[in-house]
């Protein structure tokens, strides 16, 4: 039980109907330093907050949230955590859009018509926004991801369902295991959406425990954040590719994804897929479709890279100011499921 009141103050946003939840006060003061130190400083000291504001009552089980704290270096204009049902992620491309429309709409970047740039630091690194705006009005955003890459292609895991399953694993901002659904008897667009919840949640599951990540960075990039399902398509030929996310603990992305988008693009360029500057579409469980394609060759480490472009819309659905009263026993926050 908490042991004094509390009161956050947020702007809910949606990209391609996935929630973000922006946090604009109400948090403790988080100390200056490397993102990735004061993503260990809020598990440490102020999950509780993550936890009253991503849970029920006052969120769901497949809530989204970010939250702007003090950049480290004076060349982005703002620095960012994003939060889940289970903790902290380290790339969120769909809270990226949002987030660019926010910083325009609410003066932390001067607005520049037709186009104005947002530097964003994400616990992945640096990526760059970039957001239309016409008559004062913000509209589409597209991002630039940090360097992606494939980390392996035809990985093979044992799962207790579907036993061996051959995935990709692929990095944009976060890892991710891609696998055409067919492979598991499923399909996206018509299977039952707890069918493939069960079925990504059981890959990752079994990479997790039978692929050893790492990345060049910082080892606290180099985990498992999920797995995507896909219809098995280019996104080019016959219409946008239908992809379903499933990441955290078991939460469906309601946007195509847009880390899970860079990894995609990453993982068809290595393989020959698509040159640079070849758009695809992606579309999830929604049916927002997000467009993506490789703009640039580099390297992450020892591993080939591109950075991948991501373009998408994101829209405003309200503000919220929480409240948490001392002798609330559930104040802190619960899940059912």
């Amino acid at each position: 039980m908490l042991t004094s009141p509390v009161t956050i103050r947020t702007v809910e946003m949606h990209t391609g109907g996935e929630p973000v939840r922006i946090v604009v006060d109400g948090y403790p003061p988080i100390p200056p330093g490397p993102i990735l130190a004061q993503r260990r400083w809020v598990q440490t000291h102020a999950d509780h907050l993550r936890r009253l504001l991503m849970l029920e009552p006052r969120g769901h089980h497949d809530m989204y949230g970010a939250l702007i704290v003090p950049p480290f270096t004076t060349d982005v204009d703002l620095a960012v955590l994003f939060m889940h049902n289970e903790g902290y992620s380290t790339m969120c491309g769909h809270a990226v859009i949002a987030l660019g429309r926010y910083a325009v709409d609410h003066g932390l970047v001067p607005a520049v018509e037709p186009e104005t740039e947002v530097r964003i630091l994400c616990p992945c690194g640096p990526v760059v926004a970039r957001v239309q705006v016409e008559r004062g009005r913000s509209g589409e955003v597209s991002f630039r991801s940090v360097p992606a890459f494939a980390f392996r292609r035809d990985a093979v895991v044992t799962t207790p369902t579907y036993g061996l399953v051959t995935v990709d694993i692929g990095f944009g901002g976060a890892f991710y295991a891609v696998v055409p659904a067919q492979h598991l008897g499923l399909d996206v667009r018509t299977s039952p959406t707890r069918d493939l919840v069960d079925a990504a949640s059981a890959i990752t599951e079994a990479g997790k425990a039978q692929i050893a990540l790492e990345h060049p960075d910082d080892p606290d990039l180099a985990f498992l954040y999920g797995t995507i399902l896909t219809d098995g398509r280019d996104g080019l030929a016959g219409g946008p590719s239908a992809n379903i996310c499933v990441f955290a603990d078991r939460q469906v992305d309601r946007s195509p994804t847009g880390s899970g988008v860079t990894a995609r693009i990453a993982l068809m360029h290595r393989r020959g897929q698509l040159g640079l500057g070849e758009p695809r579409r992606f579309e999830s469980v929604t049916g927002a479709v997000f467009e993506g394609r490789a703009v640039e060759e580099t390297r992450a480490g020892s591993w080939p890279a591109v950075v991948v472009e991501v373009r998408g819309r994101a829209h405003y659905t309200g503000e919220c100011r929480f409240i948490v009263e001392p002798d609330d026993p559930l104040g802190h926050g619960f899940r059912l499921r």
